[in-house]
């Protein structure tokens, strides 16, 4: 392969990132393949020592989404972490999606439950008008009492999605540089 095809088949993968972004990582690429030159190897030498540049536009995919996950955090963000991180192998389809399935599981359960509780004198006093005959204060009080619970949990689930969001996207770091063949850089 040579360096015009290099960078080409490189930028096409590169698409989703802004120009700017994509042409600084061409231009360190065309550094590569000038230093592989001054040193007397051939193009298809760099361009075979440098790998494909389809994997190596996946692993700076994913890193450009976790970094942007990081500074960000947003469903879509860290939705799409995620899915980069899938991308880099096979492998971790069952070692990043089903940590993030049970994730959000337990995330989405947790708020279920604070914001159900909540709820609940809604409910009581939506049954009281409904059917007057079967009002009992022991259901309001209980109902209030839960609803203290529901904003205790509420604020619990606050922090704990935070927590574990961020924590999630270090594992998917941590994940990706395992993926780029192993922890050397860090």
């Amino acid at each position: 392969m040579t360096e015009k095809q290099f960078l080409d088949q490189l930028n096409t993968a590169l698409s989703k990132l802004s120009a700017q972004e994509r042409e600084d990582i061409l231009q360190d690429y065309r550094e590569h393949f000038a230093i592989g030159k001054a040193d007397g190897k051939s193009e298809e030498a760099i361009a075979d020592a440098l790998g494909s540049p389809n994997k190596i536009a996946k692993e700076m995919l994913a890193m450009y989404h976790l970094e942007k996950a990081e500074t960000n955090v947003t469903a879509g963000n860290v939705i799409r972490a995620v899915w980069a991180a899938i991308g880099l192998g096979f492998f971790n389809l069952i070692i990043v999606l089903g940590p993030f399935i049970g994730l959000v599981a337990v995330v989405f359960a947790g708020w279920v439950v604070g914001l159900s509780f909540i709820l609940s004198p809604l409910l009581v006093l939506m049954d009281a008008v409904l059917y007057p005959g079967t009002f009992a204060f022991f259901d309001l009080f209980f109902s209030i009492m839960l609803c203290g619970l529901g904003l205790f949990i509420a604020i619990g689930m606050y922090y704990l999605t935070i927590y574990l969001t961020r924590g999630f996207i270090h594992y998917l770091k941590f994940n990706s540089s395992l993926v780029k063949g192993g922890l050397k850089n860090e």
